[in-house]
């Protein structure tokens, strides 16, 4: 699998966040009607506080109920953009996130396909043959999707990791 290892001081993400159901495959709709109840002039208040990479929407997923080793329960899911402003007010979510090492995953191909397969493997083989465990269950990703085929994008997952 091709990955990047990056250090990232601390920041934050923020953005809108939600309770959904854990699920590997297909689209949640959960999470398209999350995105979909915000307004343009709320992620234009998100874009003006975005200040570290990647400058993309990112979809961050955590506080799940089986450390997404089960596809049963739910976790919460958080739209938004990275920053390290620390002064956020309502009506935005921030989770806060240490200094950490982070595993890098792009990807490209079928949405939501290549993304959701790519998470399992990165589970299922790349852990267990790496150098690298989780520093704990979190993830988040962006995708981009292709302007000249339908239903392509790029993606990257990023999670958080440590030194075995």
């Amino acid at each position: 699998m091709e990955y990047k290892i990056i250090q990232k001081e601390a920041f934050n993400f923020v953005g809108f966040s939600k309770r959904v159901s854990l699920q590997f495959e297909g689209v949640n709709n959960e999470i398209v009607e999350l995105t979909q109840k915000i307004t343009e002039a709320q992620w234009k208040k998100l874009h003006a506080l975005q200040n570290i990479e990647p400058y993309e929407v990112v979809n961050v997923s955590y506080d799940s109920d089986t450390d997404f080793l089960e596809e049963k329960g739910q976790l919460t899911h958080l739209a938004g953009i990275l920053t390290t402003c620390d002064d956020i007010s309502e009506p935005f979510d921030k989770v806060s996130m240490p200094a950490l090492t982070w595993a890098v995953f792009p990807n490209e191909g079928p949405f939501p396909f290549t993304l959701q397969d790519t998470m399992a493997r990165i589970y299922s083989e790349w852990l267990s043959a790496s150098d690298y465990e989780l520093a704990f269950s979190f993830s988040f990703s962006f995708t981009k999707m292709c302007e000249h085929k339908e239903n392509e994008a790029y993606s990257e997952i990023w999670i958080p990791v440590k030194h075995k």
